[in-house]
């Protein structure tokens, strides 16, 4: 096991998967004054690329942004006297490559920051079986299109088994409007043109919370067809052509059970019963003083990723489609060349001045409307669609 100093490569995977990194989504901690400005770890130790998220708690209501740890000394430590050093990326991120983790040894994440030391439980590295099926079932014609997964079967059936997924997903997108003519302002008519707006680009999501499951209630421990999230029948991403990568990663009793209890504490703040996050149970604790820790730093041998897609013909999908266009009667060229002026562009083109009493009628559309990457797509294809 060594450091990879391959920096370059390292921040390209950075910008462009943060997501295959294995760490957890964002936790804004809104907390008591008392109980402000704690530390809150995040990240996963596991094989290849490391990221871990370094940031202080906030108060009730606070409205600023979480404040970021800038030049803590982070470190993967082992119980072998291995160390890994991360890289400080300035901006509370912090990074390390591991070519692969040994099953006999204990790893925990080691941070020095503001004259204090953190640590997390040494745990050895859990193995992730891969994902064997990722389908889309919806119940009625009418219901949302849930998302199930189904692992494969489970590399000991007689424990209970904890699982964490997250996703990076792209969907298709196609303009409101489309048109294969333009107005030539020379030649004060309608020209073929059939390339002025792209036909279709792609936007790009990821899970805003993790999605956990246990196999306990599940015959041989095998957890089938479970379902982590749903698309709603009337949301754009499922309108064309859908697809996602799932990440699928083996936790710990004690991981599971602090996801459910953060995943409370964020959507049932100032409930009665509902713990403070600082309450939560963490497996951090300050080696040089009693100071708390928010946060869980799980540690995985492997992620098991898995790549599927939905297609729009294949669900009852609500794809209402307003009526976008300007429509206009009995217009001239002069008409139509103020529009242009003015912004618009043609898509429609009915001229009945030859017969008696007939007109010129056109119809007309904004940029916006045509042009897919102003409603924030791009237009450069997905390797893998």
């Amino acid at each position: 096991m060594k450091l990879k100093h391959y920096i370059h490569f390292v921040l390209c995977l950075l910008i462009g998967t943060t997501m295959l990194t294995g760490c957890i989504e964002e936790f804004e901690a809104d907390l008591p004054e008392e109980e402000t400005d704690l530390l809150v770890v995040e990240g996963t130790i596991h094989s290849y690329l490391n990221t871990f998220t370094l940031s202080r708690s906030l108060g009730i209501n606070s409205d600023v942004d979480p404040k970021m740890i800038r030049g803590a000394r982070v470190s993967v430590q082992g119980t072998d006297g291995s160390v890994i050093q991360c890289w400080d990326m300035d901006d509370g991120q912090y990074f390390c490559w591991i070519d692969s983790l040994s099953p006999d040894v204990k790893y925990y994440l080691h941070i020095e920051t503001d004259a204090e030391v953190y640590e997390s439980e040494p745990q050895k590295p859990l193995p992730t079986e891969q994902i064997a099926d990722v389908s889309g079932m919806q119940p009625t014609p009418y219901s949302d299109i849930d998302i199930l997964v189904t692992p494969e079967e489970p590399f000991d059936a007689n424990k209970t088994n904890y699982y964490s997924w997250s996703y990076e997903e792209t969907w298709e997108v196609q303009p409101e409007v489309r048109t294969t003519i333009v107005f030539d302002m020379d030649l004060r008519k309608p020209v073929y043109d059939a390339d002025q707006f792209p036909y279709r680009g792609w936007k790009d999501g990821s899970s805003k919370t993790i999605m956990v499951g246990s196999s306990k209630n599940y015959e041989g421990q095998h957890i089938r067809r479970f379902k982590i999230y749903d698309i709603g029948r009337s949301n754009e991403r499922i309108y064309y052509r859908y697809s996602a990568n799932l990440e699928q990663r083996a936790i710990t009793r004690a991981e599971y059970e602090y996801e459910l209890a953060r995943r409370q504490a964020g959507t049932e703040m100032g409930g009665l019963f509902t713990p403070l996050p600082s309450a939560l149970p963490s497996n951090i604790h300050c080696v040089t003083s009693k100071k708390r820790v928010i946060g869980f730093v799980g540690c995985s041998m492997n992620v098991s990723y898995h790549r599927f897609f939905l297609d729009a013909p294949d669900y009852s999908i609500d794809h209402k489609r307003p009526d976008l266009l300007l429509k206009f009667e009995d217009c001239d060229e002069q008409f139509c060349c103020d529009m242009v002026n003015k912004g618009l562009y043609l898509c429609q083109w009915n001229d009945n001045r030859m017969s008696p009493g007939g007109t010129l009628n056109t119809s007309w559309a904004t940029e916006r409307n045509l042009d897919v990457r102003l409603q924030g797509a791009y237009i450069e294809e997905p390797y893998f669609w």
